[in-house]
């Protein structure tokens, strides 16, 4: 799926690292392909170069790049993918062995499995784990399905969902004979996971010693990873706030709701949980769209600046999506104007920017949302 989106250039990534330590935050960058000889070549020139841009770390997966990081980049930190499924303490101590600094673990463990690999392993080694997001039907990035049907490789960044289609699955019995094996008129959606959801359990997560949360953000829109992680942000502020009391409220389960998703699941988080795939239908479904992002805000005329997503008319009322204190304040359309002042009663051009009254303060980068 990665490899239909725009990748970082060389010179894009050095100005993303650069950028992001000027915010404190940290850049990891992803080598997940499981490497054939060939690959080699160019494996090795990338790790040096991510290094030499002070990148935050590697997330790998192959055993085979792994051992060749310390010789090439040996300051560059490492950290070991979902895609090399650890599923058990053991295979955890294997990769602390081998210079992890922290795991990314398997999405199919329970917390009870994640606590006992992390009394297994020394304190200085993180585990990280899978909170929100579209999950794989296999081992993450194992399955053949895609590939298979188009050519197209899961592992290599080019999955195209297969998962996700209708099947007819046929069953031959001792005579010979074939039956169809179907939900309803559609076919079966068998093979299609239900999105994972831990935004009422990162406490547990947590007591579970999960040091890292991971979403699920490939391919998303900026509307979807704007809900997701200021819903996250927020809820972990709770929890550190008030503890597992942080859960009281339908309101962080309501915020992702927002956005557009499969029906939701803990997965194996919480123990054997065969709830796990949606047999209803693949589509996703959100309660929210992304209308309008502002752009700016003159405090003195009370004027928002924004600019279409997607149609809206000036009997709409949108909802703020903002990491501030004003988070789904409600902005009545009844008063937009075009950059002519002409008013506007439908919002149905492409990136049209338009000028909104309203006394909420806007800041440039909220999204409003219908």
């Amino acid at each position: 799926m990665r490899s239909y989106s725009d990748n970082f250039t060389e010179e894009e990534l050095q100005e993303a690292v650069t950028y992001a330590h000027s915010l404190g935050k940290k850049i990891y960058v992803t080598l997940n392909i499981f490497a054939r000889n060939y690959d080699f070549d160019e494996i090795k020139k990338y790790l040096s170069f991510l290094e030499s841009v002070n990148a935050d770390a590697a997330i790998i997966s192959d055993p085979g790049i792994i051992s060749v990081v310390s010789s090439v980049a040996p300051k560059l930190q490492l950290h070991v993918s979902t895609q090399a499924n650890t599923l058990n303490k053991y295979s955890a101590a294997f990769w602390a062995k081998n210079g992890a600094k922290r795991i990314i673990l398997a999405r199919e463990l329970s917390l009870q499995e994640i606590k006992e690999i992390r009394e297994f392993l020394p304190d200085e080694v993180e585990l990280e784990a899978f909170c929100h997001g579209a999950m794989c039907i296999s081992y993450s990035g194992r399955c053949l399905l895609s590939d298979y049907f188009t050519g197209r490789s899961s592992n290599r960044g080019e999955c195209v969902q297969a998962c996700r289609w209708n099947y007819s699955i046929r069953e031959k019995n001792k005579g010979g004979e074939w039956y169809d094996i179907e939900e309803d008129e559609r076919g079966t959606y068998i093979l299609n996971s239900k999105d994972l959801n831990m935004i009422s359990h990162l406490d547990e997560m947590a007591e579970a010693g999960i040091f890292s949360y991971k979403i699920e953000g490939r391919m998303k829109s900026e509307y979807y990873l704007a809900t997701v992680v200021n819903a996250y942000r927020r809820a972990f502020d709770a929890l550190k706030t008030q503890g597992s009391a942080y859960k009281n409220t339908d309101f962080f389960e309501n915020e992702v709701a927002k956005t557009m998703h499969r029906a939701f699941t803990a997965a194996y988080t919480l123990g054997e949980n065969k709830e796990t795939v949606n047999y209803d239908d693949s589509q996703s479904k959100g309660d929210r769209t992304f209308a309008a992002l502002v752009l700016g805000y003159d405090k003195q005329k009370g004027e928002a600046l924004i600019e279409m997503r997607n149609r809206f008319r000036s009997t709409d009322v949108l909802e703020v999506l903002t990491p501030n204190d004003y988070l789904n304040a409600k902005i009545p359309m009844c008063d937009m104007k075009n950059d002519k002042g002409e008013k506007v009663d439908d919002a149905y051009l492409v990136q049209q920017k338009l000028f909104v009254k309203t006394s909420v303060p806007l800041t440039a980068g909220d999204i409003l949302r219908l």
